[in-house]
This record gives structure tokens, C-alpha cells and sequence, in this order.
């Protein structure tokens, strides 16, 4: 199979992609690491420069890479398959230099409902390999047609389980399929860890977490691993969802800022609460949740995790209040038809 050269001049480093693979998927495969969520060009994270070279795209998002970003020399790398040798620049990560991508079998531990549309999966590992990640990162599910569905791990490393919260997508196959007929002990497969999204410890920065929906999932992962782990630096974890319902893990966040009152505070944000709910904290957008708690956004660091429309408004308003869009982190949950693109993310 042939294989065309691509350097990225960032780091100096030279990586060979073959003709089935994506840049990104080559750099990948070679033990590298560059800014990417969610792989099938909707969430533009792994937008970067092309320097010299020629490229073709699969589909992609216009939102994620407009036309006048590509005429100015932006380049897609989950998207682009080099046409000749490459020269782009690409910030890589050294963090997961080390983290193995792999395509294991696990075992379905238990099934737990968490809320009407949210299902708590506990899958098992293998207990003859070592599988490690970064809390924050996802795993794609493997399905037997060649398709995938991505879902945040929503535990830190333990080395026997994954923990995943599933929301129920309406005609999701998948999803469907977990809350209608899985069963503890069948066996799925998975390749992972897979994604850029993780706390950043080398800085000193605050720290405002984001969550929209089930993108509480690898906070939750990040929060433990921070709390078992001693970090100091303040979190803010803001959490929208619909109705109260929909906060699955209420109790548990209300636990966390109780027994860490200096480090840790929590702000859950309801956009349709129902009138059972006797609601009295935050409504609205959960992004508008943050601003009125941080009007000036310049010292801290911000993760968020959620539905596209949520990344983009945040991606959008949040350098308007002093955010530099360094220290904006995302994970950018894509909930597209089985139609849409190969790769199909249902958190």
C-alpha cells in the first residue's frame, strides 16, 4: 500500500499516511497525539494549518471548516487524505505520547437506569491486558456492520471497568439496543482510548467544567481523578440539562462541593424545568450560567462537554469576555443519524 509523507513542522516530525487512513488517523497509528474529538469533522478540534501540499476531504461540517478558512490554509485532519507530501503545523500533545491505542473485547458488567433516558453501562476488561487512559477520553464501540458509536468513559483508571453514561438516542441502533435488549456478560468490542479531552496539570490555571447532558460523563471521570489525586486548583463545575429528571448524578456533584468547600463548587442549570420540580436555582442556557458567574474569563481554564450547539455558542461568545482560545478545552458529543457519517457518536 502506498504511503505519502506528511511533516509537521510544529515538531518536526515526519509521518507516513497511507491511502485508507485519514492524517489524523496516521498520526494515530504512529504514536502521536494532536488536538481531535470527534472524527468525522463536525467539531473543527483538530483544525490546523496547511503549509504546502495538496489534499482531499470526506464529508465534513461547514460549520467545523468554513470555505474562506480553507482558502486561508486551514486543513481538517480528521478529514484530509494527503493527494502529495505535506507540510502542515499541528500542536501535539506530549501527554498521551504514551497512551496505546487498542481493539479489545470487554464484558458487560451490569446495567444500571441512572434517569428515564440514561443508562449507566459497566463494562468489564480483560484482565490479561493492560488498557490505560487519560480520564476524559472516550472509546469508539465497535459494531458489526463497521460502524461506531463514541462514548466518554465516565471513571478514572481502575484497571478492571469502563463506566459509560448512554442516553437513549431516538432511532439509535445502538443505544436502542442497550436499553431494550443487552444483558450482563455479552461481550462488545471497543478500540480506544480515543480523544484530546483531559484536565491540563501542568497549569495553573482555575478550572470551569462545562457539562451538557450526558457530557457530564468524563467530567465525572476528571473531577474523581482530580479529588483522589490531591489537585489543589480550583473547579467550577456547571451542569445544564432540561429538567431536574435529567441530573442523574445531582446527589453525587452535591457531594463532591460539601466535602471540598475550597476547591470545588457546583451550579446545575435547568433550560426547562418542569413545574413539579419546584425548581429555585439557575435556568436559562448553561453557558449564560457561566457568564454571569465569570464576566471576565481570562485567568481560567474551561472544559466543556456537550451537544454541538452548546461547544459552538461557547467556542463563539466565551473570547468575547477574555477567554484565550488556548485554554478552551472541548468534547464535542455529535448526535448524528445512522446516515450521516461512519462514525456516530451516541453519549
Amino acid at each position: 500500500m502506498s504511503e505519502i509523507q506528511v511533516r509537521n513542522l510544529s515538531s518536526g516530525r515526519d509521518y507516513a499516511v497511507r491511502s485508507d487512513e485519514t492524517i489524523l488517523d496516521a498520526i494515530l497509528r504512529q504514536g502521536a497525539a494532536v488536538p481531535y474529538s470527534c472524527r468525522n469533522g463536525t467539531c473543527a478540534a483538530c483544525k490546523s494549518s496547511l503549509v504546502s501540499g495538496k489534499v482531499t476531504y470526506d464529508p465534513y461540517d461547514k460549520s467545523a471548516m468554513t470555505d474562506e478558512e480553507l482558502e486561508s490554509g486551514a486543513i481538517l485532519l480528521c478529514r484530509a487524505h494527503p493527494l502529495e507530501n505535506l507540510e502542515i503545523r499541528a500542536e501535539e500533545i506530549s501527554t498521551l505520547s504514551n497512551i496505546n491505542i487498542q481493539k479489545l473485547p470487554c464484558r458487560v458488567q451490569a446495567l444500571n437506569l441512572l434517569a428515564h433516558d440514561v443508562m449507566e453501562l459497566k463494562l468489564q476488561l480483560p484482565s490479561e491486558i493492560e488498557f490505560n487512559y487519560i480520564p476524559g477520553q472516550y472509546i469508539d464501540m465497535m459494531m458489526r456492520d463497521d460502524r461506531r458509536r463514541g462514548f466518554s468513559i465516565a471513571n478514572p483508571p481502575n484497571g478492571e471497568t469502563l463506566t459509560l453514561h448512554v442516553r437513549h438516542v431516538p432511532n439509535g441502533r445502538f443505544t436502542t439496543h442497550i436499553f431494550q435488549s443487552m444483558k450482563s456478560r455479552d461481550i462488545l468490542r471497543f478500540e480506544g482510548p480515543l480523544g484530546t479531552f483531559f484536565l491540563r496539570r501542568d497549569s495553573g490555571r482555575p478550572n470551569i467544567l462545562i457539562a451538557g447532558g450526558t457530557g457530564f460523563a468524563p467530567l465525572n471521570a476528571m473531577i474523581e481523578d482530580a479529588m483522589r489525586n490531591g489537585v489543589s486548583r480550583p473547579i467550577h463545575l456547571f451542569w445544564g440539562v432540561r429538567a431536574h429528571r435529567d441530573l442523574y448524578k445531582h446527589e453525587t456533584a452535591l457531594a463532591w462541593a460539601d466535602q471540598h468547600p475550597s476547591t470545588f463548587k457546583f451550579t446545575a442549570v435547568l433550560s426547562e424545568p418542569l413545574e413539579e420540580d419546584n425548581w429555585e436555582g439557575e435556568t436559562g442556557w448553561v453557558h449564560e450560567s457561566v457568564l454571569r458567574h465569570y464576566p471576565d474569563l481570562a485567568q481560567f481554564d474551561v472544559y466543556a462537554s456537550g451537544p454541538p450547539p452548546m461547544i459552538d455558542v461557547i467556542r463563539e461568545t466565551f473570547p468575547n469576555y477574555g477567554l484565550d482560545a488556548n485554554h478552551l478545552y472541548y468534547d464535542s458529543f455529535e448526535f448524528s443519524t445512522d446516515t450521516l457519517y461512519p462514525v456516530v457518536s451516541e453519549n
